[in-house]
C-alpha cells in the first residue's frame, strides 16, 4: 500500500470537457480531494504545478511491449518505463507475441511477467486465432482486456480467414472483439505487381499502395457488417483511411456497440514524410495522404473516432534498416505519443479537453476500465502534468525503449512532460523514471458486457 500524502497545487485541470485552476489532493493512491485550494495540512510533499496542465493520465489501448519472446526489441520493464515518460499510465498490449496469447495459461503467464515489473498499470489481448473458439467461449470479464483479432496478416497463428471461424466469435464471443482490418488477398496481389516492377527494391513510399485503401475498408467493412448481424461489441483499431469513416455513427460514446480508434502517428504524418523517414515509418496499416490524415482528425472531432492510441511498435534498427520486404512494419511511439498530439493544441487543430477525452475517458468508458481515466474524487491517482511552454528536443540518447531509437530524432515539440503519477506515486519527473514500480492490473468491472 502507498501512504504517500501528495498535493499538486496551483493546476491547470483538463478534465471531463473543461479546464479549472485547482489542487488535488493525492492519499493512498487515490485522489481524495479536488478543489479550487486545499490547505496543505499533514501532507509528505507538494508539487507546485505553477499554472502547467494537469491530465488524467493516459490509457493506451494498443501497444506491442514484445514479451515474452521477442525481448531483443523490448521488454514490459523498457517499455512501461518509456510509456510513464510520454504520460502514459494505463496500457493494453496485444497478444502476438512467442508464445502466441491464444490460450489462458499464457495469458496467465504474461500476467506473471508483469507483476512488480510494469512501471505504468497493464492488462493484455487474448488472441484470436482459427481453432481456438473453445478458448473464447470460456472467457470471462476481467480475464483480459478484449480479444484481438487479426482480419489482416499478423504472427504466427493469428490470422483468422476462415469465414465460419469469423462468423462464430462474432456471435459468441463474450466481450469486446478489438481487430485489426486489412484484406490479405488483396494486398499480396499489390506486392506482386510493385515486386515484378522493382524487384525487392521497392520504394517504402510505396506502402499506402501495397497496403490500399481498399484493402483496409474491405476487411473493415466485413467486421462491422459481422457485428451488426450478431449485437457484437467491436473496436476497430488504428483507421487509416477516409473512406473507412463512413462506417461508423458520429456523436458521444454512449451506448455504442461499434466504435473505432485512430493512432498518435496517422494525425501527425502523412505521405509526404516516407521520403526522409523510409522504413523508420513504415507500419500496418500505413501512414496515408494529407487528405485522409485531415478527414481523422475531423472524425475525431464529430466523435466516429472514439479513441486515439499508438500502436506502439519498437523493432531494431538493423531490422528496419532492411529493404522494404524484409524491413519489419511498427515504431516506437510511447515516448512521444502526447507530446505528438499536444502539437495539434499549439496548431489550433484539436482542443486540449477533447485530447483528454480521446486519450483518458473515452478509454476508461470504453473497456470498463473501473476507477480510472479521470481526474475524480476516489479515483485512483493516474496523472501527467505538462508544460505547454517548454519545448523537448528529441535526442536518441534519451530514448528509453529498449530499441534505442525514434523517428523523431532531431525533431522538437513544444511541450513538455514535467511529471507522471502511478497510482499516487511518482513514476517519473525531472526527466528521469523514478526506481518505484507501482503499475497495477486494470480492473475492468466498470462496464457490464
Amino acid at each position: 500500500m502507498n501512504d504517500q500524502t501528495l498535493l499538486i497545487t496551483n493546476a491547470l485541470i483538463c478534465n471531463e470537457g473543461r479546464v479549472v485552476a485547482g489542487d488535488v489532493l493525492i492519499r493512498r493512491g487515490r485522489i481524495e480531494k479536488v478543489a479550487r485550494e486545499i490547505p496543505a495540512g499533514r501532507v509528505d510533499r507538494i508539487i507546485d504545478a505553477a499554472g502547467k496542465y494537469l491530465l488524467p493520465g493516459l490509457i493506451d489501448d494498443q501497444v506491442h511491449f514484445r514479451e515474452p519472446g521477442l525481448t531483443h526489441k523490448a521488454t514490459i520493464s523498457t517499455e512501461s518505463a518509456a510509456a510513464v515518460a510520454g504520460g502514459i499510465t494505463s496500457y493494453m498490449d496485444m497478444p502476438n507475441t512467442i508464445p502466441n496469447v491464444t490460450s489462458r495459461p499464457v495469458l496467465m503467464d504474461k500476467y506473471r511477467l508483469a507483476r512488480g515489473r510494469s512501471h505504468a498499470n497493464y492488462s493484455f489481448y487474448f488472441g484470436a486465432a482459427n481453432d481456438n473458439l473453445e478458448e473464447i467461449r470460456g472467457l470471462r470479464p476481467g480475464d483480459c482486456c478484449a480479444v484481438k483479432m487479426f482480419m489482416g496478416s499478423s504472427t504466427g497463428n493469428m490470422l483468422v480467414d476462415n469465414p465460419e471461424t469469423l462468423d462464430r466469435i462474432f456471435a459468441e464471443c463474450p466481450m469486446l472483439i478489438a481487430t485489426h482490418c486489412e484484406d490479405t488477398p488483396m494486398i499480396k496481389a499489390n506486392e506482386e505487381r510493385f515486386r515484378q516492377q522493382y524487384g525487392e527494391d521497392v520504394p517504402f513510399s510505396a506502402h499506402p499502395q501495397i497496403r490500399s485503401p481498399e484493402s483496409a475498408f474491405k476487411s473493415s467493412e466485413l467486421a462491422v457488417s459481422l457485428a451488426r448481424r450478431h449485437n457484437a461489441r467491436l473496436h476497430v483499431l488504428h483507421l487509416s483511411t477516409a473512406r473507412e469513416l463512413e462506417l461508423f455513427a458520429p456523436g458521444a460514446l454512449n451506448g455504442k456497440r461499434i466504435t473505432a480508434e485512430v493512432c498518435v502517428h496517422m494525425l501527425h504524418f502523412d505521405d509526404s514524410a516516407y521520403a526522409e523517414r523510409g522504413a523508420r515509418i513504415k507500419c500496418n496499416p500505413p501512414i496515408r495522404s494529407a487528405e485522409d490524415r485531415k478527414a481523422l482528425l475531423g472524425g475525431l472531432i464529430d466523435g466516429r473516432l472514439a479513441v486515439i492510441a499508438t500502436d506502439h511498435a519498437p523493432h531494431t534498427l538493423a531490422e528496419k534498416g532492411e529493404k522494404y520486404f524484409k524491413a519489419p512494419s511498427g515504431l516506437p511511439l510511447v515516448q512521444h505519443a502526447l507530446l505528438m498530439l499536444l502539437e495539434h493544441v499549439h496548431d489550433g487543430t484539436l482542443p486540449l479537453e477533447l485530447i483528454v477525452e480521446k486519450t483518458s475517458h473515452s478509454v476508461a468508458d470504453l473497456f470498463g476500465i473501473s476507477e480510472r481515466g479521470y481526474i475524480r474524487e476516489g479515483y485512483w491517482a493516474d496523472l501527467v502534468l505538462i508544460d505547454h511552454r517548454r519545448p523537448t528536443l528529441v535526442r536518441r540518447e534519451d530514448v528509453l525503449s529498449k530499441c534505442g531509437w525514434s523517428p523523431f530524432e532531431g525533431d522538437t515539440f513544444r511541450s513538455s512532460i514535467v511529471t507522471t503519477i502511478v497510482n499516487g506515486v511518482v513514476a517519473y519527473e525531472d526527466g528521469r523514471v523514478t526506481p518505484v514500480i507501482a503499475g497495477q492490473r486494470l480492473d475492468f468491472s466498470g462496464l457490464e458486457r
